[in-house]
């Protein structure tokens, strides 16, 4: 999928022009994790530009949630909506998802390309990167093992670059 398909989708959905940027970076980021043979750089690209296309109707937790659903009502790839809704930190279990008031489905990223985008979408505050500790800092208030699996998540992604 092109950016520049992307980016309408982002703009039809209602993201503003800070969620576009902020997408921008996380996918400029992602992409420095897909250098592998094994990982489909397109799709990391697509989903990356994406992660965040329910910010256009959300700014809370549900944001991925409802944009896995903008997704599927554009018709998009099933791969690229599992990416959007399962970003969120290090994922979420389908029990916290319920705790969440969100479809109690297991939102854990499971594929290389959703452990990539989630990655790089920790490491990305705006349009800004920032290190593992200083997303950890701003991550204080989640639970313990909400922090652990981010920790998890960044040691296995990292392997990548």
């Amino acid at each position: 999928m092109r950016e520049e398909d992307c980016i309408a989708l982002l703009r039809r959905a209602g993201c503003s022009g800070g969620v576009v940027a902020h997408c921008r970076a996380v996918r400029d980021l992602a992409l420095t994790y897909a250098s592998d043979s094994a990982v489909d750089r397109d799709l990391v690209a697509a989903g990356a530009l994406l992660h965040d296309i329910g910010r256009g109707v959300t700014h809370d937790i549900r944001h991925a949630e409802v944009g896995g659903a903008l997704c599927r009502s554009f018709d998009l790839d099933e791969a690229i909506a599992a990416i959007v809704e399962r970003h969120i930190g290090g994922g979420l279990t389908a029990d916290e998802c319920s705790l969440l008031n969100l479809v109690p489905r297991d939102c854990m990223p499971q594929t290389v390309e959703e452990k990539i985008v989630a990655h790089a979408d920790n490491l990305v505050k705006g349009t800004r990167a920032i290190t593992l500790e200083e997303r950890l800092q701003h991550a204080i208030a989640l639970p313990r093992r909400q922090r652990e699996r981010i920790c998890h998540l960044a040691f296995e992604v990292e392997l990548f670059r």
